[in-house]
This record gives structure tokens, C-alpha cells and sequence, in this order.
């Protein structure tokens, strides 16, 4: 069988190969990123082709490399810079629209694409939902935004292909962790001059009592998408561990003290400092984080077999465990974060919320 995965040294990237090492069937693995990784470890047995997907020729590109797969997973996102927010724009759906024109110009057996649990609208927070709830996003958050974009591309190619088009299966996880992504994600929201060991040395946790929001590992994650290529899945799918994720939970793990901050104050101190540029987080993550619902999980039980290994609390003990040891992997989105490079980087490159490369 024959794979190609776009963002496959990322965070589920790298689960999923972790998985793929693991299985004993004759796979061909083709990894497409914008660094490709040093070919070692799970990195080893992927052929790497570089390409940003936010390139106007990404599909021209990308076509000669779908020719013959059996299935795409597409995984590339962007996170960073948040003060460039056309740049991930392009990135996100102009990068699924160029994923989506090469599946159907070389008619790869499947699509797997990976959507989000920020996909969905407002209106039940801290209640679940199955994969009929409305995905018109937060609007308040560009994530979200392009999220549910990317997900109307899809809508308009299976009304326009029908039965004919590449089957597509959309997965819609929760928050994704895990401890082999801990500098990365630091990389991502920690400002430069904290030290990641502050994490989970905090004393006090000001966050606001009503949080609640749906957790997986990325290893249960890559089970899943395994699945649905095994089952040539179609459609939405919902993927969450329990139980759901709270302040109280964070802050037993951290052993920390929590108290009450309004999350509306909160988005503000969030934005201030963003716009300050003492932080790389813009708001719109905090107003995220107050919007999504639960995720019913039932239809990947069901139709895929799939059971999460980890409970979302485990999953988050395995990311902050990640935050004190400084894990990592030898990926470039995944590498040891230092305090050096970032403001290496800062200086020479620009910082991390305006350059392309974080």
C-alpha cells in the first residue's frame, strides 16, 4: 500500500508513522513538509519531498507525487505566524484546495483529511455533540475560521463528485498531545524568555472555572486515521478521550492552586499582551477554548472500532511530563526548543508570530 502524507513530521505526523513502524504490512510511505526531517528514527523509512502548500503551484507539484497512492492523509496545518493570518489562510485551504485538486487529477484511492474539533459553531459548550452539529467555526478565531473553510471545500467537491469523487473521511479530534510534542507545542505558545520547566512549576492557575474542553493523544489519533484508511472510511468523525478536560484537572496535574478569572477577562489580558508582543497566542485561541463542545464519539466506535488507549487526564499528564523533560524528536516542528535559538531566530529571522518557519 501506498501513502502520502502532507505534514507528516508534525505532531500526528509523527504518531502516525510511529504507528505505521509498527505494523507489519508492506507500506510505501511518501512524506511531504516544507523541512524534511533528518531520515532517522520513524523519520527513516519515508521518502521526503519538500513543498509549502501555500504555494500558488502546490497542486501542479503535488500531482505527480498522489500518482499511484492508495491514500492521503492530509495533516499540514499552520499555527504560527498569528500576525500573519492570509499566510495560514493559504496554508490551511489553500493548501486543502491544492490537496484536493491533485487527489482528484491522479484519482487516489482515498482522502483522509484532518479537521478539528474547532470546526464547530458556538451554542454547546461543555454538552457533546455528534458530527451533525453546525461547522460555521468561532468566528472569532482564525484557526476555527479556516477550519471550517477547508471543510466547505470538501462539502463542494462531494456535492459536485458524489459516489464518482475520492471518498474522503474527515477527522475531528479535540485538543491533540502528546509528550514527543511538548517543545514543539511550547515552541508555539510559551513566550521566548519563559523556560518551559515554569509550566509545570506554576504555583497558581488563573483560569476560569467553566473550562471545558475535549482531549485525545496523538497516538489515539493516528489509530483512528489507521482505521479509517483500513475501512476506506467516508464522512465526519469525532474523536475524543474522557473524560473532558477542565481547570481542576490541569491544575491537579500541575499541582497547582486554581483560581477563578473570568475567561473574559482573561481574553483580554491574552490580547493585550499579544498586541504588546510579550506572548505569541492571539485571542482567538482563549475564545476557542471557551466555544467548542464536547465531542460524541460514538460514530468512530461504531463504524471505525475505534477505543482511545489513553484517558484525556493521562494524555495530559504525557504532554506536561513532556514540558519538564524538554521531549522532543529530531523533526524540525518537533525539535528541543531552546531559549537560545528562539532568540536566535528572533533576531535574525524575525519572531515566531510574523516568520513562516517557526
Amino acid at each position: 500500500m501506498r501513502i502520502v502524507i502532507t505534514g507528516a513530521s508534525g505532531n500526528v505526523g509523527t504518531a502516525l508513522l510511529r504507528t505505521f513502524s509498527a505494523s507489519a504490512g508492506d507500506l510505501h510511505l511518501t512524506g511531504i513538509v516544507r523541512r524534511p526531517p533528518d531520515p532517522t528514527g520513524v523519520y527513516r523509512h519515508v521518502k521526503w519531498h519538500s513543498l509549502d502548500l501555500a504555494d500558488q503551484d502546490a497542486a501542479a507539484r503535488l500531482r505527480p507525487l498522489f500518482d499511484g497512492a492508495d491514500a492521503v492523509v492530509h495533516l499540514a496545518w499552520g499555527f504560527q505566524p498569528t500576525r500573519n493570518t492570509e499566510y495560514l489562510t493559504r496554508v490551511g485551504v489553500g493548501g486543502t484546495a491544492a490537496v484536493l485538486a491533485a487527489a482528484q487529477a491522479a484519482q487516489v484511492g482515498q482522502l483522509v483529511h484532518m479537521s478539528s474539533v474547532g470546526v464547530y459553531a458556538a451554542g454547546r459548550y461543555g454538552r457533546r455533540v455528534d458530527e451533525s452539529w453546525s461547522t460555521a467555526s468561532i468566528a472569532t478565531s482564525a484557526y476555527s475560521r479556516d477550519k471550517s473553510a477547508a471543510e466547505s471545500l470538501l462539502d463542494v467537491y462531494e456535492r459536485d463528485h458524489g459516489e464518482a469523487g475520492v471518498p474522503i473521511a474527515r477527522m475531528r479530534p479535540g485538543f491533540i498531545v502528546q509528550r514527543t510534542a511538548a517543545s514543539g507545542l511550547m515552541r508555539y505558545a510559551l513566550p521566548d524568555y519563559v523556560p518551559m520547566l515554569a509550566v509545570p512549576l506554576l504555583p497558581v492557575l488563573p483560569l476560569d472555572r467553566r473550562l471545558c474542553i475535549p482531549m485525545v493523544h496523538s497516538s489515539d489519533v493516528a489509530a483512528a486515521l489507521v482505521r479509517a484508511i483500513e475501512h476506506r472510511a467516508r464522512g465526519p468523525f469525532n474523536l475524543a478521550a474522557e473524560p473532558p478536560i477542565t481547570r481542576d484537572s490541569i491544575a491537579k496535574v500541575l499541582r497547582a492552586k486554581a483560581f477563578h478569572v473570568d475567561s473574559r477577562i482573561l481574553g483580554r489580558l491574552v490580547d493585550l499582551s499579544w498586541r504588546a508582543r510579550l506572548q505569541p497566542i492571539d485571542r482567538g485561541w482563549i475564545d476557542l477554548a471557551f466555544s467548542v463542545p464536547l465531542l460524541d464519539s460514538t460514530r468512530a466506535h461504531t463504524e471505525l472500532d475505534w477505543q482511545p488507549r489513553w484517558a484525556a487526564t493521562a494524555a495530559l499528564v504525557d504532554v506536561i511530563r513532556g514540558v519538564g523533560e524538554h521531549a522532543h524528536t529530531d523533526s524540525p516542528p518537533l525539535r528541543r526548543r531552546s531559549l537560545v535559538e528562539q532568540l536566535y531566530r528572533d533576531l535574525f529571522l524575525g519572531p515566531i508570530t510574523a516568520r513562516h518557519l517557526p
